[in-house]
Formats: structure tokens, sequence, C-alpha cells
């Protein structure tokens, strides 16, 4: 790959033209995460020797505070291994030159950790991110498929039943129309994400962004007025993905918030005419895991993925490598 160049961009007025299929790796998102406070944006490009770019690569660091040492902090993040133009035979090999190269810019930016998410096939990269140093941490999902039944289909008689109730009850779910309601759907995920050990969301000014962006969608779930659920959708490459997700579902359980929530997404991207709706984040794989059981009560199929970890510490990358080993 000597005829292959890489560079980094870090300003939106420096991206060429490329392919920009894959919302995760386009230029919008770029955008969107450069008017993101406490967000830095970084585009790996591969160029060929015209300076046409043949493949890239959108990753982003994020600075994080909290109440335990280190305080303050940042990560690196990635979701999937980049897009690549039609014509390439070895997409790996111009993956392992980005890959090199942003690993090296996060550690300059002292990047406490890096995490890779969403890659796909699941073995794409396996060998590099070992040679990067990375480990693998078993992840799940959940894909539906949209495009050979009527989702309705998928349902059970006691979801179908839940959710005729819940409309009669006032129940009702849509896109948000206003700025307020983009802040309120923030801080009831701020709240849901409160206690859970994972609970890293972009800043509020994402959120207003992608309520902005026509392949984004923020849906709400109100009951009287007032929001008791809600969650983020992308579309990107024919199908739908579900991003972020948040409920009352303990002040509301009669109300079932999610269920509404989670069907009225599914139902948009059916009759929408995507292909897919993928859950992107369910959880690690454990024997027992009742989010991703409610999931796949809507007629998914778990799929499972590896997350890729790097830590800035080397003993600390090594112990934790050592722990997660297959």
């Amino acid at each position: 790959m000597e005829k292959i160049h890489i560079r980094i961009i870090q300003r939106s007025s420096e991206l060429p033209v490329m392919k920009a299929d894959n919302f995760f790796h386009s230029p919008e998102l770029f955008h969107i995460t450069e008017r993101t406070p406490g967000a830095t944006p970084f585009m790996v490009v591969a160029e060929d020797e015209q300076k046409h770019c043949v493949a890239h690569l959108l990753a982003m660091i994020r600075r994080r505070g909290t109440l335990f040492p280190p305080f303050l902090y940042t990560n690196g993040r990635i979701y999937g291994q980049g897009e690549y133009d039609d014509t390439l035979e070895h997409p790996e090999e111009i993956f392992q030159m980005m890959l090199k190269a942003i690993t090296l810019k996060f550690r300059r930016h002292l990047c406490l950790y890096v995490e890779v998410s969403d890659v796909h096939p699941k073995m794409f990269g396996y060998r590099i991110f070992r040679q990067c140093h990375y480990f693998p941490v078993h992840w799940q999902e959940v894909h539906n498929s949209l495009h050979t039944k009527n989702p309705q289909e998928y349902l059970s008689k006691r979801t179908r039943q839940r959710i005729k109730k819940a409309r009669a009850q006032g129940v009702e779910t849509r896109a948000v129309k206003s700025i307020d309601e983009v802040y309120a759907f923030y801080k009831l995920l701020k709240g849901f994400y409160r206690t859970k050990l994972r609970r890293l969301i972009p800043p509020e000014k994402q959120f207003m962004e992608l309520s902005r962006y026509e392949k984004a969608q923020i849906l709400i779930t109100l009951y009287h007025g007032k929001i008791i659920g809600g969650s983020a959708c992308v579309y990107s490459e024919g199908n739908a993905y579900l991003w972020y997700l948040a409920s009352k579902r303990k002040s509301h359980p009669a109300l079932h918030p999610n269920t509404m929530t989670i069907w009225y997404a599914i139902k948009y991207a059916y009759e929408h005419h995507y292909s897919h709706i993928f859950f992107m984040d369910v959880g690690l794989p454990f024997k027992k895991n009742p989010f991703m059981d409610f999931i796949l009560k809507f007629g998914g199929k778990p799929v499972a993925r590896y997350r890729w970890f790097r830590f800035y510490i080397s003993w600390i990358n090594r112990l934790l490598g050592w722990l997660f080993k297959e």
C-alpha cells in the first residue's frame, strides 16, 4: 500500500470530497461533533496518488468528568471500521494504516482509553486490532429484519395488548417539535443513565444538532403532555439505528413507555422502507440479560459483536486484556 497516503483532518473546511453513505463516518457527523462542546472530531483519510479519497474513518475525542480520580480525562470513540471505495480489493490493509494513525493521535492527546464498536463482520481487522494492542470484549446487539414481513406479525399477543392499552390511555410517540422537547428528552436520558455503570452520553448540544439533521430523529413518548420515554435514531445505508433509549418505566410501569418508544421506531423504519433496524447497545452477553430479552420480543435476532478497547496506561491495558482474554 505504498501509493496510499494517510492524513488526519481536524477542520471541516479541509474535508475532501468523499463517499458518504455511512452516517457514522460522514461529513455530517463530523460537523455535528465539531459543534458539540467537549468533543473533537478527527477524519482519517486515505488518498491515492491522485489525491482521491479511497477510504475514511471518523473518530472523536470526548472530555469527561467524574467524581473519582482521574476526575477529568478524555476518551477516544469510533463507530465501525470506516467507509471504503468499492474498487478496493483489500480494505483491511488500508484499515490497518488508518487505525495505526488514529491510535497514535489518541496517545498524543493522552486519551485514557479508546473504544471501537459496531465493527462488522465480527472478525474484520481482528489481527490488526491485536497488533495495535487493543483487546476485545464480547458485546450484544439485536437486529430486526423489516424487508420480509410486517413487524406487527412478530409481536406477541401480550405486546399487542400493551400497545393497544397504552394508546387507549393517551400515550403517544412522535418526533420532537421544539428545542424545549429536545432538552426534556436529554434530561430524561441523563437521569436514566445516572445509575448505569456505563453512562457515557454525548453533550446536549449533539442531540440538538441531531434533531435538525434530516437523517436522524429524536423520538419522544408522551402521556398527558409529559415525556415518559424517548430515543435517538439515525438512518444510514438503507437501515435504521436505535442509538440511545431511555424511559420512566419505574414511575410509569403500567404505561410501558419503552414498549411504545421502541414500537414506534420499528414501525417508522418499516413504513419508510428501511431494511433493518439495529439496536446498537444491548449490553454484555450475559445469560440473564432482561433488556435483551425485552428487545427480542419485537422479533429481532441477537447478534454477537466485539467491542475493542485500548487503555493509555500500558500495564492496565495488559491486565484488562488478560482478564477479557478469550
